[in-house]
């Protein structure tokens, strides 16, 4: 399982991400994204550069609300050349968009609502929605499951896992080694971590972003995947 460290907390990319990025390029994460709010587009390309540099993996991961602004998120992605573009329900559309190029893409499955996002939807619910996106020509999907209002989080994990055979990420509050071996053993192929390890969730005696990122860093490494 891969551990996605995101440069973000409360669904916005922080604003000293580049000094924050240095603070931790020596603990070898090899997964790494950032959303398009929060900080300007310059900013963002700086970092998406830094972040290639460093030879980890690029997410964007898209938060806006309505369709214009979720559409205008993918054009930043392609702007930057990121590897992986996460979220947003507006599959066709966006794969149109991506069409030519070497971005993979996850949407969100079930309801996001609101901001920072919280997810509707069951299971069955959660199950159709991998399936579309799977038959539409995703790459997998971005599943919100310990923000879910519907349902018991792992219960979405083993749903989506069931319904496709694409890349399963699971993102936003996560924020203990449990719920990290958790998700593993229902299936995820991927997690993400931000705004915990900004607050020092992960690891309550450590004061340092590093110390917390090392602590998902050594669980992840600790399962199986």
């Amino acid at each position: 399982m891969d551990f996605i460290f995101m440069l973000t907390r409360d669904d916005r990319t922080v604003t000293d991400c580049l000094d924050v990025l240095d603070s931790v390029r020596d603990l070898g994460i090899g997964h790494i994204g950032f959303k398009d709010v929060g900080v300007p587009p310059a900013t963002l390309a700086r970092l998406h550069r830094r972040i290639k540099d460093m030879g980890a993996t690029s997410y964007l991961e898209v938060v806006s609300t309505t369709r214009e602004q979720a559409l205008a998120s993918v054009t930043s992605a392609m702007d930057l050349g990121v590897d992986r573009l996460m979220g947003g329900t507006w599959i066709e559309e966006t794969l149109a968009l991506l069409a030519g190029t070497d971005i993979e893409y996850l949407p969100f499955v079930g309801e996001p609502l609101g901001h920072p996002t919280r997810l509707a939807g069951d299971p069955a619910r959660i199950a159709e929605d991998c399936r579309r996106a799977e038959a539409a020509g995703c790459a997998g999907v971005d599943l919100l499951a310990h923000r879910a209002t519907d349902a018991d989080p792992l219960s979405l994990v083993r749903a989506a896992r069931a319904a496709t055979t694409g890349r399963l990420v699971v993102a936003g509050s996560i924020t203990t080694a449990a719920q990290i071996r958790a998700l593993a053993d229902a299936g995820a192929d991927a997690f993400t971590i931000g705004s915990a390890a900004f607050s020092g969730s992960l690891r309550p005696d450590a004061g340092t972003l590093a110390a917390q990122l090392a602590a998902a860093v050594e669980t992840t490494a600790a399962v199986p995947g």
